[in-house]
């Protein structure tokens, strides 16, 4: 495949282990032509910025499936700016709240937290990685 010269820092935050999705986003990102920088599983917000920053990432794609994702996601966009990262695309998706919210209000709670785009449980890959292509500007 070839790459489009864009990098992705993917992982699994807080206490979080779900593994299984984040090997399944590595290699349809790769496929798709992205250097994927994977941090892994139980993964702090500060291991994603120190990635982006040393990689010189142009995205970054949060999964939670434990459902406390809002907790560990609150302030990443402002730490992101503090390491420099002013304009990182931010994705977030999963199962990122805890029991069964109304999708519109948990969607813009997470835009209100800084990121670009907010991802259903059970969003396809590919439809995130399309959207990476768009806000990233790969034709």
């Amino acid at each position: 495949m070839e790459k489009n010269g864009k990098k992705v820092v993917i992982g699994v935050i807080g206490s979080d282990c779900h593994a299984v999705g984040n090997k399944i986003i590595n290699h349809v990102l790769e496929t798709m032509g992205f250097e994927v920088i994977n941090i892994g599983v139980l993964s702090p917000q500060e291991d994603f910025i120190n990635a982006a920053v040393e990689t010189n990432a142009d995205a970054i794609i949060v999964s939670s499936l434990y459902g406390h994702g809002e907790l560990d996601c609150q302030g990443l966009r402002e730490k992101c700016e503090e390491a420099g990262l002013k304009d990182i695309t931010l994705y977030v998706g999963g199962n990122i709240v805890v029991g069964k919210q109304i999708w519109e209000d948990v969607e813009k709670r997470f835009k209100n937290m800084g990121f670009d785009r907010v991802y259903k449980p059970g969003t396809p890959i590919e439809i995130t990685a399309g959207h990476l292509k768009e806000d990233l500007g790969i034709a």
